[in-house]
């Protein structure tokens, strides 16, 4: 079955890096766009960025210049470098899978790992 499976996340000071990796495992993961969404508690899950088929990439405007997401089809794995990073980039973080085809859409969704930046 569909399986995303999010790592590297953790605490982190402010100013600080972190990269989380989302492993893909029981669909043709390169036919996927991936993403990374994001939910911080009491908020609404908001989309971090997004790599499509092709490579092309989307970022959130508050996350632009300091977060890249990647994707590495032989290794079914998508990254979010996360640099500079605030006390307001503190969420739980989903790793997100999505095809469209014809008028079905697949959507899949990891457990999430948590980020916590803090002094």
């Amino acid at each position: 079955q569909v399986q995303l499976v999010e790592s590297g996340g953790g605490l982190v000071q402010p100013g600080g890096s972190l990269r989380l990796s989302c492993a893909g495992s029981g669909f043709t993961f390169r036919s996927y766009a991936m993403s990374w969404y994001r939910q911080a508690p009491g908020k609404e899950r908001e989309l971090v960025a997004t790599i499509t088929t092709g490579g092309n990439t989307n970022y959130a405007d508050s996350m632009k210049g300091r977060f890249t997401i990647s994707r590495d089809n032989a290794k079914n794995t998508v990254y979010l470098q996360m640099n500079s990073l605030k006390p307001k980039d503190t969420a739980v973080y989903y790793c997100n899978a999505r095809r469209l085809v014809g008028w079905t859409e697949y959507d899949n969704w990891g457990q999430g790992t948590q980020v916590t930046v803090s002094s």
